[in-house]
């Protein structure tokens, strides 16, 4: 068999593996992380923060994260109708992606916290995630963090704990995935009696 057609065909293997692996719906190789990085994974797996920031979708066995989307946030341009007002004892709605939550506050969004640089959180520094989870504020002096994210309880953790977890989140994949702003509480209608203690809602 003459060189070329050798270099040829194994060329073509060489191509062709990667392709199987791939229709074959196995995961790539997971990229090398730091040691902190790994035990930032691991803090962000026991903290739920997955079943948020990283869409359901409905599979054999029911509603899953989709670990295509891992940690994006909310999809980008999800039309979506008004949230339907609670009754009785309820006072929260959310959305079946498990993105989106309706409630006094108006409707908050799940965020992109991949290392994506434009619509996640590529372009924050250790000290801003850090003040984030401690503040309750955008980026550490921004907006107030709304619910349903749980930052009082992040607020508890070392900062060891937190710059592992802003480490792991570093080391993600780039997701481009731009999150709407909040929104507000619709206004009350006219002639609607004030709070007895004169606060405004």
């Amino acid at each position: 068999m003459k060189p070329s057609r050798v270099l040829l065909m194994a060329s073509a293997v060489a191509v062709a593996v990667p392709l199987v692996a791939v229709a074959q719906g196995k995961t790539p190789a997971k990229p090398k992380m730091s040691k902190q990085a790994q035990r930032g994974e691991y803090l962000v797996r026991i903290a739920g923060c997955h079943d948020c920031h990283t869409p359901l979708a409905m599979g054999p066995q029911g509603p899953a994260p989709d670990m295509t989307k891992m940690l994006s946030g909310h999809p980008e341009g999800m039309q979506l109708p008004p949230p339907p007002a609670p009754s009785g004892p309820w006072i929260v709605s959310f959305l079946a992606t498990n993105t989106a939550m309706a409630g006094p506050w108006g409707v908050s969004y799940a965020a992109n916290i991949t290392s994506d640089k434009e619509t996640g959180i590529g372009s924050w520094t250790e000290k801003q995630f850090v003040q984030a989870m401690r503040t309750g504020k955008h980026m550490g002096q921004g907006r107030p963090i709304l619910p349903p994210m749980p930052w009082q309880n992040a607020a508890a953790m070392t900062d060891e704990d937190l710059k592992a977890v802003f480490a792991y989140l570093q080391a993600t994949p780039a997701l481009k995935n731009k999150i709407p702003e909040p929104t507000p509480p619709a206004a009350a209608p006219a002639g609607t009696p004030a709070p007895a203690d004169g606060t405004k809602k």
